[in-house]
């Protein structure tokens, strides 16, 4: 069985690998100046993003195992296992990694906008690909906090250490967005297979037993992350991915609808488990009841 460090502080890690101890909440590592590195397979209680400036084999992330391009970023979360066992020989590594705290962010802005940084959630095949100039600005952003923790007095400086984390995230947020660019105009018939993914959802019956078609559904089914999914969706339609699964549900409620089916008939054959939802959720889309919608002059 592979040994796992549990990762509860951020300086398990940094100890761990012979890395200099900076702060009790935050940890900034550049691997290249570390004498006596080894890896690690981690289960994590702290964010971490690492930046690998070599191409790295043989990794894991939760059950899956990968290999990871020379300038790319991972982020994990706090419940998440990454990295690689410990074989027990020492290694040069390449490279960056910043640890911090959940407990730093608690009753800050910052914390409570950790839910919209989606690619803690990504999967591994979705890793940042950095251009250098966007490398180069993120070791700077790293540099600037390594020193800003250097000079530092114990128990000073929190507000300052947030600071730079909200910098750095949204910075990698923005590297993201470019990324989603770019990977929408190479995957430009993701919204076509999308809707025939939804299409067969209905036509082969999938909805009599698994109800409505949710977005981790349609994700796995595309080989994708459910926040990448949702992230690109959104780059393409301005809509999440929920929203666009129930607006491709309403507008097939109308057809049904329209061809003669009753109220009770389009909701079960839509998957819904008590028709008054689907009166709910049509009226949210439409701003009328399936009755009212079926009184308009234009469906008479």
């Amino acid at each position: 069985m592979e040994k796992i460090l549990n990762v509860h502080s951020v300086n398990d890690y940094a100890e761990y690998i012979g890395a200099p101890v900076l702060h009790p909440l935050v940890s900034v590592i550049h691997y290249d100046e570390l004498e006596h590195c080894r890896h690690s397979l981690n289960r994590y209680d702290v964010y971490g993003i690492f930046l690998g400036d070599e191409v790295t084999e043989g990794l894991t992330y939760g059950l899956l195992n990968y290999d990871l391009a020379q300038s790319a970023l991972m982020c994990v979360a706090p419940g998440q296992i990454g990295g690689r066992a410990d074989t027990g020989e020492e290694i040069k590594a390449k490279g960056w990694a910043l640890l911090f705290d959940p407990k730093l962010l608690h009753g800050t802005d910052l914390g409570r906008r950790m839910s919209s940084y989606t690619y803690f959630s990504y999967n591994t095949s979705e890793a940042l690909m950095m251009t250098e100039e966007e490398r180069n600005t993120y070791v700077g952003l790293l540099q600037m906090l390594r020193k800003s923790l250097n000079n530092l007095k114990e128990g000073e400086g929190e507000a300052l250490i947030v600071a730079h984390l909200h910098l750095i995230l949204e910075y990698i947020a923005n590297f993201y967005n470019r990324q989603l660019s770019t990977a929408t105009t190479k995957t430009d018939d993701l919204l076509l297979r999308f809707e025939n993914l939804l299409h067969r959802y209905y036509d082969e019956g999938i909805y009599k037993k698994n109800g409505l078609p949710t977005v981790k559904y349609c994700a796995e089914q595309l080989f994708l992350s459910p926040n990448y999914f949702g992230d690109l969706i959104r780059q393409l339609t301005g809509e999440n991915a929920k929203q666009a699964i129930r607006r491709y549900i309403m507008e097939r409620a109308r057809t049904l609808l329209v061809s003669g089916h009753t109220v009770t008939e389009t909701a079960t054959m839509l998957g819904f488990e008590h028709p008054q939802h689907f009166t709910r959720l049509f009226k949210k889309f439409t701003g009328v009841t399936p009755t009212e919608f079926l009184r308009s002059p234009s469906v008479a």
